[in-house]
Order: C-alpha cells, then structure tokens, then sequence
C-alpha cells in the first residue's frame, strides 16, 4: 500500500511539473480583478536580456480554426511585421528567432477568464453582476526540455540572462458593468477600457486581440508575466442578449492596425501603446 502511495504522489507530481503545467513555473496563477494585468517580480539593472520577435500563437484560448489565419500578407502578418519593426528600431538590434523544432514547447502565458475541462469559461462569480468580484486569470505554463535547453543555449551566445518573449493571441475576457445605468464595457489594460453596447451580455465572454508576454531566465521558469489588451470585438446586440459571442476576425486585426488612443497625448497607436506597456513592465525597457 505505501509503495502504491508513493508512486501515485511520484505520478501526481511528475504530471505537474510537466510542460504545460503551471506549478513551478516561476510565477504563480494570479486571480486579478482589474489591470494592470501583470504578475511576478520587476526586472533588474543587472539582467541582461534577450529577445524573440514577437509570434502568434493560433488557438491559445479557443480552437484555432476560430482564430484569424497568419498566412502571408494577412492582416495578423502585416501586424507582425509592424510590431518587430518598431521594437528592432528601439532596441537597435533585430531580435532573436524563437527556438523551434519537433517537441519544442515554449512557456505559454495565459490571459483570460477561469477555464473548465472543457476549455470553456466557467460562470463568472460576481457579487454584484458585472460590478465587482468577477476575477480572470493570469498565469504561465511549463516549455519542453528542449525548448529550456535551445534557449539556454542562445543566452550563453548572447551573454544574456533572460529572454523577453511576446506573442499575439486571442483571449477572452469578461465585460462589467458599472453606473446608475449600467453601462457595459471591457477593461483591456491600465488606462484603457472601450464602451460596450448597452444589450451586451454579462454572462458571454468578450473576444480580445491581445499581447502576452514572459520575462524567463535559463532555467526556463518565468520571472514576470502579462498582458495587454488591443481590440475588443463587439457583438451586435440581439446576438449578444441571446448569449452569442463574435469572434476576432481579419477585419478586426485591421482596424488593430490603424487604432489610435485618441485620449492620450499624441494619439499614440494602439498596439504601439500596448507593446510599450509590455517592456517597461517586464524588461524595464521606457519607449522614447
């Protein structure tokens, strides 16, 4: 019985620290209400830090035949290519090509609501519907050995401690509610929230176009995580009373890319905006 025991905890905790688990990460799941939707520890003066270009990653909160397609010349391909350009051009540097190859898993960092095991938002827990106590979850999951070994590999060649990965994904996020009149919107980053229509249903998820982001050191474990929302796609409004949901299509993407902050100074763009956010969050790293 204490042999079967023994190997059962072994099983359990093998499973866990497996790739795609979260326990021993390097940073824990964080439930958090409201943004900055950031967790771990600021990076250092002494952390000499490496970067890939920045990817999407096709289904990370919903099957991926749901998600906008990345073929060339696609509206998520063009965006890609802006994106690594205005970061090379503030580093000075082009960045790194992710380690890939066959078994190769990088650490995943997930944005969103809660998940079942059926991978679909489990009811929010509001104490007040869409006012205060609905929570998502912010959290990062295990590489392969592999991918820990190639990166490990690529830190000694550049002298570099960590690794500063940022992918585009679709999340999922819950709208709230708020005002004598219960106006509805979608908190998307620190300063940026978009008004939702009126009719917009608080028991359906909003679909977000969003960068996430991990700083990992050599040991694959990731020392700080986190997100930035971009687009938030809007459901017409019967759809959206009867519990449907429209999902980030190419059009979306497009307007992504032309999206400015019209209530911040200089009308920066959007996504500009957003990736800003990122570095100075997890690298330390000020735009202009």
């Amino acid at each position: 019985m204490r042999s079967l025991t023994a190997l059962f905890a072994a099983l359990i905790v093998t499973a866990c620290a497996s790739t795609g688990a979260t326990l021993g990460s390097g940073v824990g799941d964080r439930q958090l209400e409201h943004p900055p939707w950031y967790a771990g520890r600021p990076a250092t003066e002494d952390m000499r830090i490496a970067r890939f270009q920045i990817a999407y990653q096709r289904g990370a909160s919903q099957a991926t035949i749901f998600d906008p397609g990345n073929e060339p010349e696609s509206p998520v391909a063009t965006l890609l290519r802006e994106m690594n350009l205005f970061v090379d051009s503030l580093f000075g540097t082009p960045a790194l090509p992710a380690p890939g190859g066959s078994g190769m898993v990088a650490p995943n960092v997930y944005f969103g609501c809660e998940r079942d095991g059926t991978d679909d938002c489990v009811e929010r827990g509001d104490s007040v519907l869409g006012r205060q106590g609905t929570t998502m979850r912010l959290a990062v999951e295990r590489p392969s050995g592999s991918w820990i070994a190639r990166n490990a590999t690529l830190l000694d060649s550049t002298n570099a401690s960590h690794t500063l990965i940022i992918m585009l994904e679709v999340g999922q996020y819950w709208p709230r509610q708020s005002g004598l009149r219960g106006s509805k919107s979608v908190e998307l980053g620190a300063g940026h929230t978009v008004p939702l229509p009126w009719l917009t249903s608080l028991e359906t998820p909003v679909s977000v176009l969003q960068l996430t982001g991990a700083l990992v050191n050599r040991d694959g474990k990731a020392v700080r995580i986190g997100a930035e929302g971009l687009v938030a796609q809007q459901t017409p409004l019967v759809a959206s009373a009867l519990g449907a949901q429209r999902l980030i299509a190419d059009e979306d993407v497009e307007r992504a890319l032309s999206l400015r902050h019209s209530d911040r100074p200089g009308q920066p763009l959007v996504w500009r905006a957003a990736i800003c956010q990122l570095l100075n969050e997890l690298a330390g790293k000020r735009c202009g």
